[in-house]
């Protein structure tokens, strides 16, 4: 069922203190349904906090919103602006869509409060780090001896699972930013140890994501397979790789494409706020879809049965090549990349679509974490059988104690920038492995990183 969308921009007014002096049907009526009228303060927290937000830094503010109702779900595009002492705030793109109906019969609501009454409640930051965990009220115990402690990683203590359909609730949760439920998983240490969790998601007053708080409840009788050595096949398994392409790919194109359309203004002058909306969208859908490539190359790679090819191929020229397409980005923060000279030449091993895969993933983040204005040096050389591609940068280097630790699924080392997915070394190490060569760091603390990809030499 299709539901309506309102072409013309809601408007509405706040006092300084927050209460809704004003406000056109259709957010007037959102704020009855939440159970407040005008006059009183604005009962809507996501549309709240951004009013205060811009009240605040004094600074129009632009925000992606999502508001649910008991018939629909609402994706908003809100911009709100000083206006005297209060805010005004402006739904720049308002689209209602059908709310997904959960049916939970008694039975089934009573066990689940049950549960939660024997579980034990755990948060994670955005990099999939324990924050905290808390036992239950279960006076047996439920929450294990080896409990996670805060640092430490989610799925170095969960194994999820996925449902009959290939699908993980928890991933599809993650991946919209919504709540999710009944996502199976094991204790990576106890495979026998079967949990069932539910989570939601932690939001700051600028609408990032804080991170998940969630339950995790023991299932007595469980029906998931227990983990075995082709655990990865349960975890990625292919079906999962194709409805992620067939679900995300073919969409994020589009909305890209016309997205890039709308910025350059190639069908009339637009507004100038309109157009950076635009180019945000780009923006936004270029590094969701940047993210469904690494997640297919993960489920790739971590199958049993995967394999490369083995070719002929030229560091150097590949050197050249990975130079070649990052030049822009390089340009956009005045750093220069140095490849090697046109008449150098090194023979290696490996299959050239990988090697050219790693090689832009490492002069990318030499390019996204260098400082400006600095130099990017690509170099091979040769040495004892193998042959060696050194991406060189002069920014802060890696400490002696992560240069194991950031080659970790999701690592990013504590950044909280929106590049990357804590995916790209991981995969480009295992990709290098299974070519024969591998990837060390070297270079001294503080004076830049030095990522070195090794493979047989040709």
């Amino acid at each position: 069922m299709n539901m309506p969308a309102h072409p013309s921009i809601i408007r509405a007014t706040l006092s300084a203190d927050g209460r809704l002096l004003a406000a056109d049907p259709p957010l007037l009526a959102l704020q009855r349904e939440a159970g407040a009228d005008l006059g009183m303060g604005f009962a809507v927290p996501q549309l709240a906090a951004i009013a205060r937000l811009s009240r605040r830094l004094g600074i129009t503010v632009s925000r992606p919103v999502m508001a649910a109702t008991d018939r629909c779900d609402i994706d908003m595009w809100v911009r709100a602006r000083p206006e005297g002492e209060g805010v005004s705030l402006s739904v720049i793109d308002w689209h209602e869509r059908p709310a997904v109906e959960v049916s939970i019969d008694a039975g089934r609501r009573d066990a689940d409060i049950a549960a939660l009454a024997e579980g034990w409640t755990w948060q994670i930051d955005p990099q999939l780090q324990f924050q905290m965990v808390l036992d239950g009220v279960d006076t047996h115990g439920v929450l294990p001896t080896d409990q996670p402690v805060p640092g430490s990683r989610f799925s170095s203590y969960f194994q999820l699972q996925s449902d009959a359909d290939g699908d993980m609730a928890m991933l599809r949760g993650f991946a919209q930013r919504r709540a999710f439920r009944d996502q199976a998983a094991t204790l990576a240490r106890d495979p026998e140890r079967q949990f069932r969790l539910s989570g939601f998601p932690l939001f700051d007053l600028s609408g990032q994501l804080m991170g998940y708080r969630g339950t995790a409840f023991p299932v007595e009788r469980a029906v998931f397979a227990p983990l075995t050595q082709d655990a990865s096949v349960t975890l990625y398994p292919t079906e999962f790789g194709r409805r992620l392409d067939r679900s995300l790919r073919q969409p994020l194109g589009r909305i890209i494409a016309n997205a890039d359309t709308i910025s350059a203004q190639m069908d009339g002058a637009l507004r100038p706020d309109y157009a950076e909306y635009a180019q945000d969208i780009a923006s936004a859908g270029r590094h969701l879809m940047a993210l469904v490539d690494d997640l297919a190359d993960l489920q790739a790679i971590d199958r049993p049965d995967f394999s490369v090819i083995s070719e002929e191929l030229d560091l150097a020229d590949l050197g050249r090549r990975a130079a070649g397409l990052l030049s822009v980005k390089a340009l956009d923060r005045t750093i220069s990349i140095v490849a090697p000279a046109p008449d150098v030449s090194t023979p290696a091993t490996g299959e050239f679509r990988r090697v050219l895969q790693i090689l832009v993933n490492l002069i990318g983040n030499a390019v996204r974490y260098a400082p400006e204005g600095s130099e990017v040096r690509v170099v091979t050389e040769r040495e004892h059988g193998h042959c060696r591609i050194i991406v060189i940068d002069q920014g802060q280097g890696v400490a002696l104690a992560d240069r194991e630790r950031i080659f970790e699924k999701f690592e990013r080392l504590g950044r909280d920038d929106a590049g990357g997915s804590g995916l790209g070394l991981y995969i480009s190490r295992r990709l290098a492995r299974a070519m024969g060569g591998d990837i060390q760091i070297g270079g001294m603390p503080g004076q830049g990183a030095r990522f070195i990809l090794s493979l047989p030499a040709g």
